[in-house]
């Protein structure tokens, strides 16, 4: 009988959004859930994502993610679906009136983080209301995430 595999605590990523945390600076986040088809939800178990220019809008007073890119599951045949269709995003009516709010008033983007796996099994997005950065400031961000490298580096050499 073979040994059986320890359970991850943590969540089961899908896809992650790398770039955001640099291109943005994160101001407030949420986990929401997102309405998939079955083809949708095999295709992300098999790790075909990638949210690396996906966005989410508010139309009609729900929050959807745009140009999420989830590949087409070869099995499912004439039933599969769009690649880089419009995914409606799961929010309390509190929190969607607030980040819409937040979004008209201040100006700010409403960026997808990670796309994962809880501990149920249900898929959810990470989103992240962020405001741009310019040059400078992912330089600076740069420069400290360099010096905290460097930092790390030096204790351990200490010791």
């Amino acid at each position: 009988m073979a040994p059986k595999k320890k359970k991850n605590d943590g969540p089961e990523y899908a896809a992650q959004n790398r770039q955001a945390r640099y291109n943005y600076e994160v101001l407030e986040d949420w986990q929401a859930g997102i309405v998939l088809t079955s083809s949708e939800v095999k295709s992300l178990r098999a790790g075909q994502a990638n949210i690396s220019d996906a966005y989410a809008q508010e139309q009609g007073g729900e929050i959807w993610l745009l140009n999420a890119h989830i590949s087409s599951y070869k099995q499912a045949g004439r039933f599969n679906h769009e690649p880089e269709r419009p995914r409606k995003l799961l929010l309390h009516r509190i929190e969607v009136n607030k980040i819409i709010g937040r979004l008209h008033n201040q100006g700010l983007t409403l960026v997808p983080l990670s796309i994962y796996w809880n501990k149920r099994g249900i898929a959810k997005v990470h989103l992240a209301l962020a405001k741009g950065k310019s040059k400078y400031d992912k330089r600076q961000s740069e420069k400290h995430r360099e010096w905290e490298r460097e930092k790390s580096r030096m204790m351990k050499e200490s010791e």
